[in-house]
């Protein structure tokens, strides 16, 4: 009887330690799906949104600084005696989906957007090559106006903004996208320019150390669309990310910072000095945790 119960307790566990390895036999041959993350270290590029969201519940302040220009001499200390600011909270209602508003004082101008991820790059079970996101904005001018005795019209301050982003995260150390832009002025000042206004725009993040990061954008406006003297927008800098910080140092030819102004008003030739020492800071609070 004693050799049975002990051949019976032999096989037991040869069964258990037999159905525990074709159990994890099975799990690691079912395939998953592995989504690219992290192309660009925040939503923003330089200027240009990127291809990331805000996640889920989470709130994200950013801070943007524009100093003047580089060529306005000592006597304004290389652009440091003056600046350009906008203040911004950007909010993510899901993983996908990411809404924001900011002042600048560029013109006095508020901002909305909204902007929503409907690819994302992946691989192992569902395969997508590329991550692509809709963005659309509004700007809304606050200066006073140049001739308050004539009729004006609020829609006259109005400013609208469309983009399909589009990019692939190569590498751990390389990432680029891609941003047909299009933005709609309600009023222009001059009577030669275009209401709809069509540009291109293309940014890359090359990776150097795991908190560091080197950012470019360039913003092309096709020709013929604006009065001479407007400069394609063209962005360089650095990211450096301190924990829950992300520190964005960066030289520019364009003041503002929102779509209206960066996209068709920015006349600073990098040729001539015309370049903005400026910098993006970005602290991102948790709201509340999503239920899964």
């Amino acid at each position: 009887m004693k050799n049975w119960i002990i051949l019976l307790i032999f096989c037991c566990f040869g069964w258990s330690a037999y159905s525990q390895d074709d159990l994890l036999g099975l799990l690691g041959e079912e395939e998953t799906t592995d989504y690219a993350t992290a192309a660009f270290k925040t939503n923003r590029v330089i200027n240009l949104h990127s291809l990331e969201s805000t996640a889920a519940g989470v709130l994200d302040i950013k801070i943007s600084h524009r100093f003047g220009m580089l060529n306005r001499g000592a006597y304004d200390l290389f652009g440091l005696d003056n600046a350009t600011i906008r203040i911004g909270a950007d909010y993510g209602i899901t993983n996908r989906l990411t809404v924001g508003f900011g002042r600048s004082s560029y013109e006095k101008t508020l901002d909305g957007f909204v902007k929503y991820k409907f690819l994302r790059q992946s691989s192992g079970k569902k395969v997508m090559p590329i991550t692509a996101a809709l963005f659309a904005s509004t700007a809304v001018q606050g200066l006073r106006w140049a001739n308050p005795d004539r009729e004006n019209y609020f829609s006259s301050r109005l400013t609208y903004t469309y983009q399909l982003i589009f990019g692939r995260k190569f590498s751990d150390n390389f990432s680029l996208q891609f941003s047909p832009t299009v933005v709609h002025r309600n009023l222009v000042k001059f009577s030669i320019e275009a209401n709809d206004v069509y540009a291109a725009a293309m940014a890359t993040r090359i990776k150097l150390t795991k908190r560091m990061a080197i950012n470019a954008e360039y913003v092309y406006v096709l020709p013929d669309q604006l009065v001479p003297g407007y400069r394609n927008s063209l962005s360089i800098g650095f990211d450096i990310e301190t924990g829950g910080h992300v520190f964005q140092l960066h030289f520019t030819n364009s003041t503002s910072m929102i779509e209206k102004g960066f996209v068709t008003e920015t006349s600073g030739d990098w040729l001539d000095g015309g370049i903005h020492f400026g910098f993006n800071v970005s602290r991102v609070f948790t709201v509340h945790k999503p239920r899964h």
